[in-house]
């Protein structure tokens, strides 16, 4: 009797031990700017700060491409609102970019004065997501 009560003491605490794992990574896919998408007059700083980009995570930038495009650039060129003239310049309208590596990363849209009137973003990537804080076991 008393090894079937060990038994299920020790498969309890596996079970809760396991309970406390965290699960796998899951990608996610970031709209940028939410709802109102890739565009003027929206602060995607604030918007950045609200997030936690992953490697493996995608962005999603969706535009009117009749007046917007989209650009990657290093951290300088971004500073200065610079397209360098090798840049690639995505139209699509709704690019999506998986992030591949971690780092930072910094875009804009270099359609006349859009960046220097704020149509820009940096983000920071981490390797892994922060771990979420797990709550304090029940005794």
């Amino acid at each position: 009797m008393a090894s079937k009560q060990m038994l299920v003491a020790v498969v309890a605490a596996a079970a809760l031990a396991l309970a406390f794992l965290p699960g796998p990574a899951v990608a996610t896919e970031h709209m940028v700017g939410d709802d109102k998408g890739w565009t003027l007059n929206f602060n995607y700083t604030a918007w950045a700060e609200t997030k936690q980009f992953v490697v493996g995570d995608t962005l999603v930038f969706k535009y009117n491409s009749a007046v917007h495009n989209l650009v990657e650039v290093g951290g300088p060129d971004f500073l200065s609102c610079t397209e360098p003239a090798n840049t690639v310049v995505l139209t699509s309208g709704e690019d999506r970019l998986t992030l591949d590596k971690a780092g930072r990363r910094w875009f804009f849209c270099a359609v006349g004065q859009h960046c220097q009137n704020g149509m820009k973003l940096k983000i920071t990537v981490l390797v892994t997501a922060a771990p979420t804080p797990q709550p304090a076991p029940i005794l």
